[in-house]
């Protein structure tokens, strides 16, 4: 059943930053994630939009971990921390209807 994990988070380091999408994308296709959609200027329904918001689909639970705690991943984490602030990542399962 698919994962997905919806992340969003304010950039203030835009050259910092500038460095992790080459770094995460390559890391997303090698656990078999998909980036289902990404916006850098939201529009807001309800409340105040975060400058960076993403929706990321992975087959598992596992692959988002395995994806999360990959060694390669966890060197380059600390780029997107140093040049965000405000972020939050949550994970959703797949709803099912019964």
């Amino acid at each position: 059943m698919a994962v997905y994990i919806v992340n969003a988070y304010d950039i203030h380091d835009f050259e910092t930053f500038s460095k992790y999408p080459p770094q995460v994308g390559p890391l997303l296709v090698k656990h078999g994630a998909k980036l289902l959609a990404m916006e850098t200027n939201p529009r807001a329904l309800e409340g105040t939009p975060k400058t960076m918001n993403a929706i990321v689909e992975f087959p598992s639970e596992d692959a988002v971990n395995n994806f999360y705690n990959d060694p390669e991943y966890q060197a380059f984490i600390d780029l997107r921390h140093k040049s965000t602030s405000n972020c939050t990542m949550v994970m959703l399962h797949q709803f099912e209807r019964r």
